[in-house]
């Protein structure tokens, strides 16, 4: 099987730009706008503002975070452009510039670590941020020389420069920084190069950005080991270099290795496994002193990250460095906690994470969710909801099957369990096998079987209902048995 192979498990893990959120205003404080056309040192963010149309909305709408530029940041960005004015910039370019220093959500710099800000800026980006000593980065350009300015309608935070949106797939990134010429040239020798370089593809009405992670390896992390030029990073993995395209060389399985479908900041690492983008293989992470790739518990070692090369934004994701050249390793099972609702297609209308949506055709409208019934509802709700993820789940009424398909699970020995509650009867089917029969009066958590798998490997799970009633279903996790 050829590298192309690995398109369509890719485009199962991207994400979409987020919705405004409308926020009523209720502080004795100026709007956003006021404040930035009362004060004349951000005459010219209040030209552009005014330019684009955007001060109507920054006036009534939130709440938003906004990195606010004075005059004397602007001129620079200017110099730096060959420009004097803002009216010499192409009008679009300059409404991504305001959106680029935009969050639709109030965060205040407590709300900050190392990595990116918990929610997308209105360009669908992700804003990094960082620390030197007590100062705040962003974007790895730009300091907060003020911060927390409270606005009625979100918070401001001064910045020293300009930030520039940014336009660059993972990729780029990396075939730009000479640091990086042996991992970018083995990028470029399997082919994965052209998946790194996809940024959004058609999706609907519209187009869906893609989302990686990569794990790069410098220059001089392969030179430790002797490898001075691409010929000698690929006769170290393997002895056929002429076919390097191939899923099963395993040059091209150790250049995977180091992908990621999904967008991941050193904030956002979690103690799990994360998947690589197409091959039969995990990652798995720990964070506890430090962040560990591939953690022996025998020898201690594992692959760490270099910090302050790490957390680098690209349009389509972002890339970290490690410390070491992280051989292909097959991790231990480890605890699964998967979400019902944690799949590319179902995220990507505007209800998720807001409010009910229902669907009808239940083997057309997404690829890993199936199900029979009178519809499948999306169910989200903030408050007094016994869900235990991020307030959402699936719930079916009546007469119903439903049928989620899971992440690859490492394989080895599990015990599966699921939450729900609701008041049916209904059976558990796995891979098409019937592993457990639930009352209704068993809500929460219960047990749905024991299971060793010999493969890494997706996992059907088919709820069937033995006598009408409703179910919200929310989680299923997978735990080792030792």
């Amino acid at each position: 099987m050829k590298k192309m192979a690995i398109f369509g498990f890719t485009l199962l893990l991207f994400s979409c730009k987020p919705e405004v959120i409308h926020w009523q205003v209720d502080s004795t404080n100026q709007v956003i706008t006021e404040y930035i056309t009362d004060n004349p040192e951000f005459s010219e963010f209040a030209k552009i503002l005014e330019a684009t149309g955007l001060n109507s909305l920054l006036s009534v709408r939130g709440p938003y975070t906004l990195f606010l530029p004075s005059d004397s940041v602007m001129q620079l960005y200017y110099d730096e452009k060959g420009i004097t004015s803002c009216l010499e910039c192409d009008p679009e370019f300059l409404y991504d510039l305001v959106l680029n220093h935009l969050v639709q959500s109030r965060l205040e710099t407590s709300d900050f670590g190392l990595g990116a800000l918990r929610d997308l800026n209105a360009l669908g980006d992700y804003l990094v941020t960082e620390f030197d000593g007590a100062d705040v980065i962003v974007n790895k350009e730009s300091m907060i020389i003020d911060r927390d300015v409270p606005a009625a309608n979100g918070v401001i935070h001064h910045i020293d420069r300009v930030i520039d949106p940014v336009i660059r797939s993972v990729y780029e990134v990396l075939d730009e920084d000479p640091s990086y010429s042996l991992f970018t040239e083995g990028l470029k020798r399997t082919g994965l190069s052209d998946t790194l370089n996809l940024i959004e593809f058609p999706y609907g009405n519209g187009n869906a950005r893609t989302r990686f992670t990569i794990l790069a390896i410098a220059d001089t992390t392969f030179n430790r080991y002797g490898i001075a030029s691409i010929d000698d990073l690929v006769a170290h993995f393997t002895d056929a270099p002429d076919s390097v395209t191939y899923l099963e060389n395993p040059f091209y399985r150790y250049m995977e290795y180091h992908c990621l479908g999904g967008t991941y900041y050193l904030n956002g690492l979690e103690n799990q496994i994360y998947p690589i983008l197409s091959y039969d293989n995990n990652i798995d992470v720990r964070v506890e002193d430090d962040y560990k790739l591939n953690y022996d518990k025998i020898t201690e070692q594992y692959t760490g990250f270099i910090i302050n090369q790490s957390n680098i934004p690209a349009k389509n994701g972002t890339v970290h460095t490690l410390n070491d050249i992280l051989p292909v390793f097959e991790p231990a099972p480890t605890v699964i906690i998967h979400e019902t609702t944690d799949y590319f297609d179902i995220k990507q209308g505007d209800y998720y994470g807001k409010y009910y949506a229902r669907w009808f055709d239940g083997e057309n409208t997404f690829e890993h969710i199936k199900w029979e019934g009178d519809y499948m509802l999306y169910y989200y709700k903030d408050h007094n909801a016994p869900v235990q993820e991020n307030w959402d789940c699936l719930s079916m009424t009546g007469w119903w099957w439903v049928q989620i398909t899971t992440p690859k699970i490492m394989k080895g020995k599990y015990e599966m369990s699921g939450y729900q509650w609701g008041g049916t009867n209904y059976a558990v089917y796995v891979d098409g096998v019937n592993t457990a029969y639930i009352n209704s009066s068993d809500g929460g958590t219960t047990t749905w079987g024991k299971f060793e798998w010999t493969e890494t490997e997706t996992h059907t799970i088919k709820l069937v209902t033995k006598s009408p009633g409703m179910l919200f279903w929310d989680i299923v996790t997978f735990t080792p048995i030792q």
